[in-house]
């Protein structure tokens, strides 16, 4: 039976270990918090930072795999775990790349990866010397996560508001839709493709709202939509699961925005919508059996579940009982205790042939289930 470790305990590492159950695996997880999501559902837990050197390589070196939930963690361990023959999931080397957005953008342009012009700022000196780029997306080098780390800049007073620290400017592009491409890829090189996902965005917390899958695009658009994927997942040389976030402007251009190597958001729906969901794809690659099918059973659309502004404490989901009476609706509670406004307290998942019905139920269920603190 191989010995996997999952670095990071949230919501992501839950959903990878409720795939597990279905294969001969045994698992480890490490994170700080004891009363994490995923803590329960592991074979074996370790209190611990997967920030630090070395407790994430006292973590790994006995185990036979690692893979992640989150990017921050220690890659320079991984790379050591790498050395002593742990397999790595993603590879340290594509880690390194993607986790720092500096490193992504100059990669996706050394690969002639279509993305958005940009510039690199260190401080707000260099950034105050961009005026003329705006309007542009300032985003932080190293630790921005779910829209923290983001600002957008849209005038020369707005440059006050830019990062003092490493960071990118990135051209604002006329944006028709934003979409992600999930792909798996095994030890042989070996991919598997997910129909792509539209996602809305809230404007105000610059979190995903809800999403559509497959995406409504013409046919060319999602051949380039394929390619320019595949094109990223290929020059990083990793097996793995990567979800490519991209820009489809109104022109029809396809521009690559970030791309994630793990599991990710942009593909929760497949828990139920696809024949292969992205957990149990990624299961597939570490244990080194053939790839699942990623097709759609269904059309399906995922609504975040989101803590209400004004609320921080114990968590209470008003509206529950009316969302689990819906046809096609699977709820997912992730097991935070704490609720806290714009914290990811889970997600619900609908299935429908119909596009308009997918919508409308997204909406429904956003207006009945809050998560608001017990009073």
């Amino acid at each position: 039976m191989l010995r996997v470790g999952i670095l990071g305990g949230g919501q992501l590492g839950r959903m990878l270990l409720q795939a597990a159950a279905n294969y001969p695996v045994e698992t480890w997880l490490m994170e700080k918090e004891e009363d994490c999501p995923a803590a329960h559902l592991c074979h074996h837990f370790v209190k611990g930072d997967i920030r630090d050197f070395e407790q994430v390589y006292q973590f790994g070196k006995g185990l036979d795999a690692v893979t992640i939930e989150i990017e921050s963690v220690n890659e320079a361990a991984l790379e050591k775990l790498e050395s002593e023959g742990v397999k790595v999931y993603p590879r340290a080397a594509a880690l390194s790349i993607i986790k720092d957005k500096i490193s992504q953008k100059q990669f996706y342009k050394a690969g002639g990866i279509p993305t958005a012009e940009f510039q690199v700022t260190h401080d707000l000196g260099e950034l105050r010397k961009l005026g003329s780029w705006l309007p542009a997306v300032h985003k932080v080098a190293a630790g921005g996560y779910d829209g923290r780390g983001v600002r957008i800049l849209r005038t020369t007073e707005d440059l006050e508001k830019g990062f003092d620290e490493p960071a990118v400017l990135e051209k604002l592009v006329s944006i028709d839709k934003e979409v992600a491409q999930m792909i798996a890829v095994n030890e042989k090189g070996e991919t598997a493709l997910y129909p792509p996902v539209e996602m809305i965005f809230n404007p105000s917390l610059n979190l995903l709202d809800y999403q559509i899958s497959p995406a409504e695009l013409p046919q060319q658009t999602l051949w380039k939509i394929e390619a320019i994927s595949l094109r990223v997942v290929k020059d990083l040389k990793s097996p793995g699961i990567f979800a490519v976030e991209l820009f489809v402007s109104r022109q029809g251009e396809v521009f690559v925005n970030e791309t994630a190597p793990r599991v990710h958001n942009s593909g929760h729906h497949t828990i139920e919508g696809n024949f292969s969901s992205q957990f149990d794809m990624l299961w597939r690659v570490i244990l080194g059996y053939p790839l699942g099918n990623a097709d759609s059973i269904l059309p399906g659309a995922i609504v975040n579940l989101i803590g209400e502004a004004g609320h921080n404490g114990e968590a209470h989901y008003e509206g529950l009982d009316e969302v689990l009476q819906m046809d096609n609706v699977f709820v997912h509670i992730y097991g935070k205790k704490e609720t806290r406004a714009g914290r990811k307290m889970g997600h619900v998942t609908i299935l429908s042939k119909e596009k308009q019905e997918l919508v409308h139920k997204a909406h429904r269920i956003k207006q009945a289930l809050k998560i608001v603190s017990k009073s």
